[in-house]
């Protein structure tokens, strides 16, 4: 849980106090927004980045709605597609492609945004204690991209992913594909007890991958449906994709 609420960066992971931890992570946002990211080339004033940086943050494991982001900035679709792209390039945010299989449903197109460090996404939500982010409406998501994260880290280049939606509800967090077919459909909840929606269901269906997982913070692997085994991240990681 520590690793989740404070993020990967080790002076952020290994600080004695959430108070040293916070500092080091509001110094860090800073320099990365006044000199780092402009010595790599992102021209755009530091107030215009800062607060594209906290509507990526709100947005966090959302698909992204490019009018809001343009009409919020007061800047063209293609100006924050093209922000967007860079920060992705600079390893700060992911931007989850959706994946198309061969059916006629109408598939959602946009990518889904996640902050790849959570310790970067707690501090840009003004989350300061495990206790608070326990109690914030972004908890799910934040697991989402968390989960995500440390997957992707370990699977490498091994397999491309995806996420899967259709306007009729149907979906599936995380696709992972290898040589043009689906391997593993992960669904990621933040409970020990999950339950299954029904556009689940219907995405494991439509994606048709060897294995289907629900990926919880802790509980012992069980089978929930036909096909559908839940697990939690600790226990996939170890034994599926490590």
């Amino acid at each position: 849980h520590t690793l989740w609420f404070r993020g990967g960066f080790p002076n952020a992971f290994l600080a004695p106090n959430d108070n040293l931890w916070k500092q080091w992570l509001d110094n860090f946002i800073k320099t990365y927004l006044e000199r780092d990211l402009p010595i790599l080339g992102l021209n755009i004033g530091i107030r215009t980045l800062r607060n594209l940086w906290t509507m990526i943050a709100l947005s966090h494991g959302s698909v992204i709605n490019y009018s809001n982001f343009s009409r919020s900035l007061d800047l063209h679709l293609a100006t924050i597609k093209k922000y967007l792209d860079f920060l992705e390039n600079a390893f700060l945010v992911r931007q989850l492609q959706p994946y198309y299989p061969n059916i006629k449903k109408r598939i959602v197109k946009s990518p889904k945004i996640y902050v790849r460090d959570t310790g970067i996404l707690h501090n840009l939500l003004n989350i300061d204690t495990e206790e608070a982010l326990e109690g914030n409406p972004m908890k799910g998501n934040s697991w989402e991209g968390f989960v995500i994260e440390q997957i992707l880290q370990i699977t490498g280049s091994d397999y491309q992913p995806y996420f899967y939606r259709t306007h009729q509800g149907a979906e599936c967090d995380l696709v992972l594909i290898k040589s043009s077919k689906p391997v593993f459909a992960i669904e990621i909840k933040y409970a020990s007890a999950p339950k299954l929606t029904k556009g689940n269901i219907i995405a494991f269906e439509d994606i048709g991958a060897e294995y289907n997982f629900v990926i919880t913070p802790d509980t012992e692997e069980y089978p929930i449906a036909k096909n559908i085994k839940v697990c939690s991240l600790k226990s996939f990681l170890k034994k599926y994709v490590g």
